[in-house]
């Protein structure tokens, strides 16, 4: 025998069925990034088994795709640790090309114009094998326009970049002067051509650094990181602060997340890193929607030495 309908049971049901008219639907469940935090002890380990793994952990298949490396090459100095280290490069070269990806490297230094020469002195030559032969210089590449940069009308980006099926952000884990923390995202700065608007790239900062940020992760979406961060750099970064060991390699695609990642690692609150809140509807800042794999950040933090007006965005704990 059927139940009896009464007043009191029915009125739950018709709000539901109103709501449902009226569009109120349930919020769609957050979908976690896959962030992987791998220890790496030192630059002479078998890193290519680290970024194997990490890759596997991320879930991504390059497989028959073009893939562009894009390490963070900036200026030279043999006391510090400024650049991606050329060994992590090579042993990325190694990965993907095992995985079945053609592989490209590029780069464009927003300070130097002579970018082989950079390249050379960072060890890269020396490094990663065929350097020159895969190596394609981001700041003179022929380029294409993209629609709407910011309040801009357009940007034009290289066609190494545009033409490439994953970019590949491998920066160094440091501090910024500016942004606070220069990581996967603002490592793309390297990829607009200084060729079209200058050395140090004023364009940038002319919009303003996190809305290029934004605007250029907005723009590129084909992306991956692995973050350099075995040995990083602390204090008045990206270019005159001081070695920090870290002991790690982050990875994923999620370019928000990674980055949000690095700072809890380094010790920075990302919720207090301008271009991240900025960039909350591009990917995951929070880390209840961040499906950390292999270290948990807390077990690896190593809180970088941050610059007085940098202060207020350490995180608490």
């Amino acid at each position: 025998m059927s139940r009896p309908w009464s007043r009191r049971s029915f009125v739950p049901l018709a709000g539901a069925a109103l709501a449902g008219q009226n569009g109120c639907r349930p919020a769609p469940a957050v979908v976690r990034s896959a962030v992987a935090v791998l220890k790496a002890g030192s630059y002479a380990g078998d890193l290519a088994d680290v970024i194997d793994r990490g890759v596997g952990l991320c879930g991504l298949d390059v497989r028959g795709r073009r893939v562009l490396l894009k390490p963070n090459l900036v200026e030279f100095d043999s006391t510090t640790s400024i650049n991606t280290h050329p060994s992590v490069v090579a042993a990325a070269v190694e990965v993907f090309r095992r995985r079945g990806a053609e592989v490209l490297i590029g780069e464009g230094p927003g300070h130097r114009r002579d970018t082989m020469h950079l390249a050379e002195q960072a060890g890269y030559h020396a490094s990663v094998a065929g350097f020159e032969r895969l190596f394609i210089d981001l700041n003179r590449d022929d380029v294409s326009p993209l629609p709407q940069f910011g309040e801009h009308s357009e940007i034009y980006l290289p066609n190494s970049v545009l033409g490439v099926d994953l970019i590949v952000s491998m920066p160094k884990m440091k501090a910024h002067h500016w942004a606070g923390a220069t990581l996967s995202m603002k490592n793309l700065f390297g990829v607009v051509p200084g060729a079209v608007y200058g050395w140090p790239k004023n364009f940038l900062h002319y919009v303003g650094i996190e809305r290029s940020i934004v605007e250029l992760n907005r723009h590129l979406r084909n992306t991956f990181a692995i973050v350099d961060g075995i040995v990083g750099m602390e204090g008045n970064g990206p270019i005159q602060g001081s070695p920090r060991q870290c002991g790690v390699l982050v990875m994923g695609r999620d370019l928000v997340a990674v980055d949000a990642t690095c700072c809890r690692i380094m010790g920075i609150d990302p919720r207090r890193v301008r271009y991240l809140t900025m960039a909350a509807g591009l990917g995951q800042i929070e880390a209840r929607h961040i499906d950390q794999r292999g270290e948990p950040p807390g077990a690896v933090r190593t809180d970088f030495r941050l610059t007085e007006p940098h202060q207020h965005l350490r995180l608490a704990g």
